[in-house]
């Protein structure tokens, strides 16, 4: 091994550390590991700007610039709340609706977005029935991990993949992923029904108390609302024919954005770019050079011929490792600096001989987006909802969230196992 190869180990490990640590914050110490990775000459400039994968950062911004000003309209709220007067403020069958809003709306929206923007509506109708909300709260984290899996836009792990993999097309991911997440999210939603079945006790007089509230009061912005809604929707269709059209998921995102932002007006501007997660944006970008530094070692090249040498070169035994491994790491550390490292990992591996990389692909997604279910600190939507839950006085612990979480996520993977043993390797 080079010294080069040692040095950038280092680097890679140490940057790591301090990322899982969270004593610092993660962008801060992305940013200083991606520099130093140049500083000491593992990679130049120039080099690691190519590695830098602009589709994956341009389709964020975009989404982001959209949602935000999408969210400006109260529309979201108007869909919560309209959906629990339809019925009839039950709270189990309010669970439900909440948790198939958040699932559909993670699959095609941020989901640390879809979690802020049903949260508070959560907390608003459970205040009303006088019920805890923490039920509603870990489905929504459930559902916002699980449908962020079902399409290419729905979670940063399959933002990267189909940007670095370019036959993996938006409508291949939906073909591929979203019959096994509608699986999931039942069978995940009907045990938390059975799980929390005792906490959804209330009268008849506090129902009604849902039925009154008029969710047009929610809207803010009518003209707004059409505007945004019409060039979402445009914009998702432009997803679904991009490759028929041969323009990037990005330039289809960033071109939505940018009109939207035109037919909105100039005001709206700056505090849409506001609200770009651009600390995310620079996350993004110092692991795409800290990973640049391993694979231009040939640190990568090494991992994954280990692999090959680990499973024998078979598709189901690799498939199955990646699955297992992306779920359970990713439980305990973010998913994005993990599926960084693997991109590079499993398309050395089809250098290596295994010519069907497609299981593989698609069980790095499922085990990267569903691992993050398994603790609190698995994904930002968890931390996040635990973030605004404490402001509200309502506490997730680590450990409770474990006991509830783990064991419905280590479902979720045995399920996704034997449909991508049933689908691509039978």
């Amino acid at each position: 091994m080079t010294n080069e190869a040692i040095i950038a180990i280092a680097i890679f490990l140490l940057t790591y550390g301090l990322i899982i640590s969270e004593k610092i914050h993660r962008t801060i110490i992305a940013m200083i590991g991606g520099s130093l990775m140049i500083i000491f000459g593992i990679v130049t400039q120039e080099t690691a700007i190519h590695h830098i994968d602009f589709n994956t950062l341009g389709l964020l911004i975009g989404m982001m610039i959209m949602v935000s000003i999408t969210g400006e309209t109260g529309v979201f709220k108007y869909v919560a709340i309209w959906s629990a007067k339809k019925v009839k403020g039950r709270p189990i069958a309010i669970l439900l609706v909440l948790s198939l809003i958040t699932g559909i709306g993670s699959a095609f929206l941020d989901n640390v977005t879809t979690v802020l923007l049903m949260v508070p509506v959560t907390f608003s109708i459970t205040r009303q029935l006088n019920i805890s909300p923490i039920p509603f709260l870990i489905s929504e984290i459930l559902m916002s991990n699980i449908g962020g899996t079902a399409t290419m836009i729905g979670d940063p792990p399959n933002i990267m993949i189909g940007s670095a993999v370019p036959s993996l097309t938006f409508m291949k991911f939906i073909t591929n992923l979203t019959p096994i997440i509608l699986i999931i999210m039942v069978v995940t939603i009907l045990l938390l029904m059975m799980i929390y079945r005792k906490d959804f006790k209330t009268s008849n007089e506090i129902r009604k108390r849902i039925m009154s509230l008029n969710e047009k009061d929610e809207i803010t912005d009518k003209k707004l609302m059409i505007k945004s809604l019409t060039i979402m929707g445009l914009t998702i269709l432009g997803f679904f024919l991009h490759e028929f059209i041969k323009v990037d998921t990005a330039t289809v995102a960033l071109a939505g954005a940018f009109i939207l932002l035109l037919l909105s007006g100039e005001s709206y501007l700056e505090s849409a770019l506001g609200k770009v997660e651009w600390t995310t944006i620079f996350f993004f970008v110092g692991l795409f050079v800290l990973v640049s530094g391993l694979v231009e070692t040939g640190v990568i090249a090494k991992i994954a011929s280990y692999a090959i040498e680990l499973t024998g070169g078979h598709v189901t035994s690799s498939s199955f490792l990646i699955l297992w491994l992306s779920a359970v790491a990713s439980a305990f550390i973010d998913n994005i600096p993990f599926v960084a490292t693997m991109i590079p990992l499993i398309q050395q591996m089809g250098h290596l001989g295994i010519h069907d990389l497609e299981p593989l692909w698609w069980s790095l997604s499922l085990g990267a987006c569903l691992g993050g279910n398994g603790t609190l600190i698995g994904a930002s939507a968890n931390l996040v909802v635990a973030g605004l839950a404490g402001k509200e006085g309502y506490k997730i612990t680590f450990v409770k969230y474990l006991l509830i979480g783990f064991p419905l996520m280590l479902i979720s993977i045995l399920i996704s196992m034997a449909y991508i043993y049933l689908r691509y390797l039978l």
